[in-house]
């Protein structure tokens, strides 16, 4: 266990017990509340404490505790209604359980994602981690094999931790059939980041329902970034592209809502003069005018499980059984796409007369 002492060197527990004049577990049991302490004792180290402004160290105390009721969460960005609702789920739980969140953004950089984990050792009872970057290579030389982790819309397909993920490849492949049954044909796909996972998926969604429902349509796909400026700077080029699309499908909400905002500057009604779908359905989307059609996630109940699945580890770790679960999203149709076209009735074949 360290703290900072007044002259800013690392005060240690050696430190407090030497000044104290007892013995380091004496310090031990001390700070950790146990009751097999006599008063004399308690109140020398509690004075030596105070005098080395010592703070013990979770890690260190985890020690003799076994646990810190701390639960680490890693995101690759804290900024946007995504990470909000998927925060608001895991702390739901927190709440419930009385634990306490250690949250970091790694920003989608792999080297930020190591820093980040290391920084976390010996501070929390198990991780959440939701990155583009990470797999068995890294989590294996940067974290103790015995530490509990639960991966969140993760690549890595690793028989010792357990992930729970968004179907994104099917959410994508049932909006963009959706959009084909309203009769739109030139559907455009504004994508996300590259190196994201679930904009990997609904890209490839995209491209295998355009593929399969119009198979001499040519897919068109847009950069974009997850963010409302990339969709913004998409709408923009759509409104002034001869040949307009149809329909925009949009990798998660915001990029929609950005597509939207230049649509209605360039004066084209949506959906009067071209459909957008989003994904997500971000508490946002049912409140903008129009309302936004998209594909359903349940972001909190997402980060609610994976929190539940994690305790599920950390406390009863060997009967707890690794899981691999796909949340399947769906498609919430509103105003921004028209109604779906009902099928054409063949006319029925007149009887044939009798000689």
């Amino acid at each position: 266990m360290t703290g900072i002492a007044r002259d800013g060197a690392v005060a240690s527990i050696k430190d407090v017990a030497r000044k104290a004049g007892v013995s380091i577990a004496s310090v031990s049991r001390v700070m950790n509340g146990q009751g097999n302490v006599g008063a004399d004792t308690r109140k020398r180290v509690m004075a030596a404490v105070r005098s080395l402004h010592y703070v013990p160290h979770s890690g260190a105390r985890s020690l003799a505790t076994q646990r810190t009721n701390v639960v680490g969460v890693l995101l690759p960005d804290l900024h946007g209604e995504f990470f909000s609702e998927l925060i608001r789920g895991i702390d739901a739980v927190a709440r419930l359980r009385r634990l306490q969140l250690l949250l970091s953004s790694t920003h989608g950089d792999a080297a930020e994602l190591a820093v980040a984990i290391r920084t976390m050792r010996g501070r929390v009872d198990g991780l959440l981690v939701m990155s583009p970057h990470v797999d068995a290579a890294l989590l294996d030389k940067n974290l103790p094999s015995a530490l509990p982790v639960v991966l969140i819309n993760s690549p890595l397909n690793d028989a010792r931790r357990s992930t729970l993920t968004i179907d994104s490849y099917r959410g994508a492949r049932a909006m963009v059939s959706h959009l084909v049954r309203c009769g739109h044909r030139r559907i455009v796909h504004v994508a996300g980041p590259e190196l994201n996972f679930d904009a990997r998926e609904r890209l490839r969604g995209y491209r295998d329902e355009m593929a399969s429902a119009l198979p001499r349509v040519a897919p068109q796909v847009l950069p974009g970034d997850f963010s409302e400026k990339s969709g913004y700077l998409a709408g923009q080029q759509l409104a002034a592209q001869h040949g307009r699309p149809d329909a925009i499908f949009a990798a998660n909400d915001v990029i929609a809502l950005g597509c939207m905002a230049a649509f209605r500057e360039a004066g084209l009604r949506v959906p009067g003069d071209i459909a957008v779908a989003g994904f997500d359905d971000i508490p946002l989307a049912s409140l903008v005018s129009p309302t936004l059609s998209t594909v359903r996630v349940q972001i909190a109940e997402l980060g609610r499980s994976a929190l539940e699945q994690l305790l599920l580890s950390i406390e009863s770790p060997e009967r707890t059984r690794l899981v691999s679960r796909a949340l399947l999203p769906e498609v919430v149709v509103r105003e921004s796409c028209s109604a779906e076209k009902p099928p054409k009735r063949r006319s029925p074949r007149r009887a044939a007369r009798l000689p």
